[in-house]
């Protein structure tokens, strides 16, 4: 491909030098124009087919070249042909042209271009493919674009070209037919500026703005339509009104009453929403004790003498609530009133887009934010709702360790729970449909925490589908078959992580016409925004992601964008979102992986750096994992990092860091990290692509300067 583009840029080269070098451009002037004009017409009088071709010909090549003269030729077009044929031939010539010239400004430039400025170009494309043809129209419309340039500059992006050619050859005809009719009076021009006049192009201008004032007037008539039905109130009783007190909740309404906004919070279960009291805090507490039983197991390798670990289960549990009881008062009904929000404990159903009810109450908010979040889905397998199954939400009540345990789901709550309950004792199989666990990261990652799972006690199986629960007075198992081989496993309890399902149901939506997506989540714009304009969500409903900080992240967007949206409104951004999956040694990811980027097909080139190099890793006897950098090739632009290490989830903020910013490697490379500290490694993976990108042929010359200076 490189070759090719090689070939045709040399040949547009040619042909344009030989334009210029030839003198040929010297022809496209006014004045040639009108000296010849009398034989033009004569040439045209004896083979009108033939001198139309040749023309059509010409015209096609020169848009195509970008060459100068397009707008000479036009002018020749409407003395030849007419207003009516003129116009048929160039505003088809023209357009056949310029889209030629924005096929080989795309062939030639954008790849290139799109690796060098990669962020910027997925931001464009984004406005492109918004509004790419209203862009087009406008710039079209109004002549002081120039026409060549727009050609050019539309083949970077990912415009269609099909988009490209009917918005040219649409937006383009006010303005040819206004050259071929110039051609018409050619022995009155003196010169092309004098063609458009200020108040001509001032009427370009209009028309080109008036697309704009269209779309207005459209979302105008959309918005009354969604709203048919409803009477909206005249007075509110609050500017935004929050139904759910989880993160997304929380973080909504903190950031509307630091506005002086009047804010009321609709929360039915506990504040603090499923990361409090289900979720991260308690997931955490358990990790944390059972890594306590493992460093004592483990003890022998530093020296320590320890006998096995007694645990207490009721114990463990009871750290795991007192984290909950200890984080508590920050997401508190108290604390929250404190701050000037409204807080209600009851069920809410919209009955209407600016109503809700709250218990025996009915409330009225000028928006209105849905945060409900999701629970754990349970798959529909034969004989599940006879066994003992336990789920991130039911997990916290068990009083006793389970002895056999299958987990079902390979993804971060699996491993996690999994390495945790091998930990305290419990034997654990784990089940998982997919060829790896953690299935979005690669292969390496999958299988560094598979290995670590095994040599933990982990039964693992992969590619395996889970059939039927089987049970009776034995106890329970759950068929699995694997590889066309089937198998029971006997279990006591059978923790289910295979996913969340959004919480929609009892809300008043389908009454109001709001749609879900194919994933189960709120049918949603960029902005966080329903089909009815007032009415957002964020956090596990909204999707794509379940975490506590993209729920954090799209509450900002959704408190920002309600309130002062009419000002000013921003679409959320999801290109440096972090995620850790808490097993030890962690997975900590931002940005592209490899199976991402080849599944978009980005060019990328990896840097790694293996843990066991590290100093601070070797002392600490956690060399186990390492660092996976994605880069623009030939540039340190970083794209994506993976970390498989021990407290990566602290250190990746980093990369994070450097992506959102567009910090480079060399950047993280000239930056003073402590020593020995684990987070040194990330200096570590910019030195190891420094080195591979070293100048060699300075290197070279530099060895011979010095070996002068030797003498």
């Amino acid at each position: 491909m490189n070759r090719q583009r090689l070939l045709i840029a040399a040949l547009l080269i040619v042909a344009i030098g030989a334009f210029f070098l030839s003198g040929a451009h010297q022809w496209f002037t006014l004045d040639t124009l009108k000296a010849y004009q009398n034989d033009f017409q004569a040439a045209f009088s004896q083979s009108p087919w033939q001198v139309a071709g040749i023309f059509f010909a010409v015209y096609v090549a020169m848009t195509a070249l970008s060459l100068p003269g397009a707008t000479l030729l036009t002018l020749l077009g409407g003395t030849l042909f007419g207003l009516g044929w003129g116009l048929l031939i160039i505003s088809f010539a023209s357009t056949m042209g310029a889209t030629l010239a924005f096929l080989l400004s795309r062939f030639l430039f954008r790849r290139p271009i799109e690796k060098r400025f990669p962020r910027q170009f997925a931001s464009v494309n984004r406005g492109v493919e918004r509004d790419g043809a209203l862009y087009l129209f406008t710039m079209r419309l109004v002549p002081v674009f120039p026409f060549f340039m727009i050609n050019l500059v539309m083949g970077l992006t990912r415009i269609k070209t099909v988009t490209f050619y009917w918005v040219s050859q649409v937006a383009m005809l006010p303005g040819t037919a206004i050259y071929v009719n110039a051609g018409g009076q050619l022995g009155e021009l003196e010169t092309l500026s004098g063609i458009l006049s200020p108040t001509l192009i001032g009427s370009f201008l209009l028309l080109a703005i008036f697309p704009w004032i269209a779309r207005r007037l459209v979302l105008i008539v959309q918005k009354r339509k969604a709203y048919q039905g409803f009477a909206r109130p005249e007075r509110f009783d609050y500017d935004i009104l929050v139904i759910g007190g989880g993160s997304a909740g929380l973080v909504t309404s903190y950031i509307a009453s630091a506005v002086n906004a009047r804010v009321a919070l609709v929360e039915k279960h506990k504040m603090g929403g499923d990361c409090l009291n289900t979720g991260c805090v308690p997931s955490k507490a358990l990790i944390r004790a059972a890594r306590a039983a493992h460093e004592i197991r483990t003890a022998p390798r530093f020296g320590v003498t320890a006998s096995e670990p007694k645990i207490d289960f009721q114990r463990v549990m009871g750290h795991v609530h007192q984290a909950i009881r200890d984080i508590e008062p920050h997401d508190s009904v108290e604390r929250y009133r404190g701050l000037g929000v409204e807080v209600y404990q009851d069920h809410a159903t919209l009955t209407s887009p600016w109503h809700v009810q709250v218990g025996d109450q009915n409330l009225s908010a000028r928006h209105i934010v849905l945060a409900t979040g999701a629970r754990p889905k349970v798959p529909a397998i034969p004989g599940i709702e006879s066994a003992p199954v336990l789920t991130s939400e039911n997990l916290w009540s068990l009083t006793e360790l389970p002895k056999r345990l299958v987990v079902l789901g390979g993804g971060a709550i699996g491993c996690e729970l999994s390495q945790s309950f091998a930990r305290l004792g419990s034997q654990v199989t784990l089940v998982e449909g997919m060829p790896q666990l953690l299935g979005r990261e690669d292969l390496d990652v999958g299988e560094a925490v598979e290995t670590t799972l095994t040599r933990e006690g982990v039964t693992v199986m992969t590619e395996a589908k889970a059939f039927e629960v089987v049970s009776d007075d034995a106890g329970h198992q759950l068929v699995v078959e694997q590889h066309g081989e089937r198998t029971t496993l006997a279990f006591d309890y059978l923790l289910v992580s295979v996913g969340r399902q959004a919480n929609i149901e009892g809300l008043g939506l389908e009454a109001l016409g709001v749609t879900t997506s194919a994933a189960g989540t709120l049918e949603l714009n960029e902005r966080l925004q329903t089909r009815l304009p007032n009415l957002w969500a964020c956090g596990d409903l909204a999707g794509p992601y379940q975490l506590t900080h993209a729920a954090a992240h799209q509450a900002w967007h959704a408190a920002v964008n309600a309130l002062f949206g009419e000002l000013k409104s921003f679409a959320v951004d999801y290109r440096f979102m972090p995620a850790v999956t808490y097993v030890q040694p962690e997975v900590a990811r931002v940005g592209l992986n490899e199976k991402e980027a080849i599944d978009k097909g980005i060019d990328y080139e990896v840097t790694r750096y293996a843990m066991s190099e590290s100093d601070r890793a070797i002392a600490e006897g956690a060399t186990e994992g390492f660092i996976k950098v994605l880069t623009v090739p030939g540039r340190d632009k970083i794209l994506g990092a993976t970390i498989v290490a021990e407290n990566a989830g602290e250190w990746l903020g980093e990369f994070t860091l450097a992506m959102k910013h567009g910090l480079g490697l060399n950047k993280l490379l000239g930056t003073i990290h402590p020593y020995p500290t684990l987070g040194e490694a990330a200096k570590a993976t910019a030195g190891v692509w420094k080195n591979a990108h070293k100048p060699e042929r300075v290197l070279a010359l530099l060895k011979r300067y010095f070996t002068w200076r030797r003498g």
